[in-house]
């Protein structure tokens, strides 16, 4: 009756018998590919329980949850003292610039010298050590965002936009000391 319903389709029965057979070999393949994921799957499950009941991972649990808590508390300590940082940064000095000069051309060796420190903001100060063969005359004036108030020699001018844009300066040919 059956080989009557597949013949009336016109369907050979030898080419039904190798489908199926092909479908079993897909399905065997199928299973053994499973099994193989699922041993794995067994193996790692059962690394990740090694020595622990429910109760135990819990408190494994709990306790990362509590690290993290600690780890947020510390970041953002640490966050709000590089504000803190930052801030005091911004008000340092971080540029200087210096000149050296022969302030009254009688002396030689450039004892007389301007020196620049500004923050940040290009504010901060000039002094100026002007040296005779008589006496050491020293002047501060004060630059407020890359400005003074007082006006400024050439060398104290100079000074100022060394400071500001940090061009280099040989320290060598300098009887300073850093």
């Amino acid at each position: 009756m059956i080989s009557e319903l597949i013949s009336n389709f016109g369907i050979q029965t030898e080419y039904l018998i190798a489908v199926v057979f092909l479908f079993q070999i897909f399905l065997f393949i199928l299973i053994i590919s499973l099994s193989l994921k699922y041993s794995r799957l067994k193996r790692n499950y059962s690394l990740f329980m090694k020595g622990k009941d429910g109760k135990n991972l819990e408190e494994s649990i709990l306790e990362k949850f509590a690290e993290l808590e600690n780890i947020s508390k510390i970041t953002k300590k640490n966050e709000e003292n590089v504000r803190k940082i930052k801030k005091k940064i911004k008000k340092s000095y971080q540029k200087a610039g210096i000149i050296r000069y022969d302030a009254f051309q009688e002396m030689g060796g450039n004892l007389s010298f301007a020196l620049t420190m500004l923050d940040d903001e290009n504010s901060g100060w000039i002094l100026n050590a002007m040296h005779t063969r008589d006496a050491c005359y020293m002047y501060v004036k004060e630059i407020v965002k890359g400005e003074s108030y007082i006006e400024l020699c050439e060398e104290e001018k100079e000074s100022l936009e060394r400071a500001i844009f940090q061009e280099a300066y040989d320290l060598k040919d300098m009887s300073i000391k850093i």
